[in-house]
């Protein structure tokens, strides 16, 4: 869905709120946060997704992984989930569906928190997620549109996801893309966030359904433009010519058409479809984090000695009032 049809559909609505709430949907951030003391804040998200993959317990853990992002993408730490399932019980097996929440199990496990339960309903298309608690305390909550003139913008990990998960659909993505994509997805973000709280950092979001560009977005404010350097983005290697075949999920293409006009290309020699990989829309993505300059390469160092070799500094912020993004 694109955020114009999320205008539509939200317009008007009069959502219920308090003096305890801290973050809500008019904040498009990556979670809700209520105060419920002067030290703790909850920070409640949910997500699912249909399979990317067919190994189901691969699947699990992507989903899994997926829903936790943020709650990471806020700089809190997981504490309680509960499954939600969607499923075809005719087609399916019990013993599938077994699968699919034994990975999901697992991944709340190394993320540190528990599962409470859940709920599942008959449907003719697979889906799962989790709904997820978190906690934070109410001045430490990292938010996505904070970014300060002078922050380098890292990257945690690289981009691609869409492209390869809609080649494995039609039978045409190599083993290579397949592993490097799956490796990716089931990645936490959870070493990544917790570095970034401890470093200190700005601003921080993840990259999902409105690719890098379109979340990139989300963090300018009225203040601020960013300037992103193309050579400096990771890629998955393979989706490279997977996008130059044309396997970008229609979200992708969504995204290009809404996120266009607030982007500037001053690279003339960036393909086309290698242009469109910046939109493309990710599932399990890396997170976006805003550091002052000064901290930026000592987090970059922490990231890649804990195992996120692939993070990268892509671009920077600077104080111009035009809120939008100038790709060199």
């Amino acid at each position: 869905m694109s955020p114009a049809d999320l205008d539509i559909i939200l317009n008007g609505l009069n959502f219920p709120t308090s003096d305890r709430t801290l973050v809500d949907r008019s904040d498009n951030d990556d979670s809700g946060v209520y105060k419920i003391t002067d030290d703790i804040a909850i920070v409640q998200t949910v997500d699912i997704i249909t399979p990317v993959v067919d190994d189901p317990y691969i699947y699990g853990q992507i989903a899994a992984a997926n829903s936790l992002s943020d709650i990471y993408a806020m700089g809190a730490k997981v504490d309680t989930a509960l499954n939600i399932v969607a499923y075809d019980n005719c087609h399916l097996t019990k013993e599938i569906l077994h699968e699919i929440l034994r990975g999901g199990i697992d991944k709340v496990r190394e993320a540190g928190g528990v599962v409470l339960g859940g709920h599942t309903i008959e449907d003719i298309e697979m889906k799962y997620g989790l709904s997820v608690t978190g906690t934070v305390h109410p001045k430490r909550i990292l938010r996505n549109n904070t970014i300060k003139s002078g922050d380098k913008i890292i990257l945690t990990k690289p981009l691609g996801i869409g492209v390869i998960t809609t080649s494995i659909k039609a039978d045409e993505a190599p083993h290579s893309a397949i592993d490097k994509a799956v490796f990716h997805m089931k990645y936490l973000n959870k070493a990544a966030s917790e570095l970034a709280v401890e470093v200190g950092v700005n601003a921080m979001t993840d990259v999902t359904g409105f690719g890098l560009l379109g979340h990139l977005y989300e963090m300018v404010n009225n203040e601020t433009s960013v300037e992103l350097d193309f050579n400096s983005v990771p890629f998955i290697e393979e989706s490279n010519k997977l996008a130059e075949m044309g396997f970008f999920p229609g979200g992708s293409l969504r995204n290009e058409r809404y996120y266009q006009p607030f982007v500037k290309i001053n690279n003339n020699s960036i393909l086309p479809h290698k242009l469109t990989l910046m939109y493309d829309a990710q599932t399990s993505g890396g997170l976006l984090i805003s550091v002052p300059k000064e901290k930026s390469n000592l987090l970059l160092d922490k990231l890649r000695s804990s195992g996120i070799e692939w993070a990268a500094i892509i671009g920077e912020v600077n104080d111009s009032a035009e809120n939008n993004i100038v790709v060199g």
